[in-house]
């Protein structure tokens, strides 16, 4: 069974990713259980901040790595949050403050208006000086609700609705949102590349 670190501090972003990764021979451990630090994410891009990621956490455990970089696209904010997502409020990893600044931006906007999406990109380093990184993403496609609905999940989950089951992020079950979140669309794509990879 091979080692992969997940080069995130995040514990939802690592059960998802547990989760979807359940049925291949990996065990995935987090930058936080091994006790590393958080990197700084510079990247212009999220192609280019899931790199800079992984590769601190290859150089730090000398393990594989993976990464994520993923953000909430609003279409009337001209893609804002963006890479800003989880910073959006200035209180790095307050949800509750990033979905309140979110609705204040929307209000008086009409739903006809209100489209987004989840984007996500992974990364996988082999080593911390692989040319040949596995890239995937993901998208998934809603809009912004007027207030925060559900319990489940984190970060823009409750504000998140996917139309086609009428259910933002945090109304869903796990194993619905594990199925086709921009998360899960990346990991599946990655699913299919591992199954290569030596």
């Amino acid at each position: 069974m091979k080692t992969l670190v997940l080069a995130s501090h995040n514990a939802g972003k690592l059960a998802e990713m547990r989760e979807i990764l359940a049925d291949l021979p990996l065990q995935v451990t987090s930058a936080a259980e091994l006790g590393l630090g958080d990197v700084e994410e510079t990247g212009l891009t999220f192609v280019e901040n899931a790199l800079l990621k992984a590769r601190a956490a290859c150089q730090a455990t000398g393990l594989p790595a993976l990464a994520d970089d993923s953000g909430l696209i609003v279409d009337a904010l001209g893609g804002a949050p963006g890479l800003y997502s989880a910073r959006y409020a200035g209180l790095p990893g307050n949800a509750a403050a990033n979905n309140a600044k979110l609705l204040e931006a929307m209000a008086g906007i009409p739903d006809g208006e209100r489209g987004a999406r989840f984007y996500a990109v992974i990364v996988l380093l082999r080593h911390a000086t692989d040319p040949q990184p596995l890239i995937c993403e993901g998208r998934w496609e809603g809009r912004i609700t007027h207030a925060p609905r559900g319990h489940h999940g984190f970060g823009y989950n409750p504000v998140f609705l996917d139309e086609r089951h009428g259910l933002t992020a945090a109304e869903m079950e796990p194993a619905l949102k594990n199925a086709i979140s921009h998360r899960a669309i990346a990991l599946q794509q990655l699913k299919r590349q591992l199954a290569a990879w030596h």
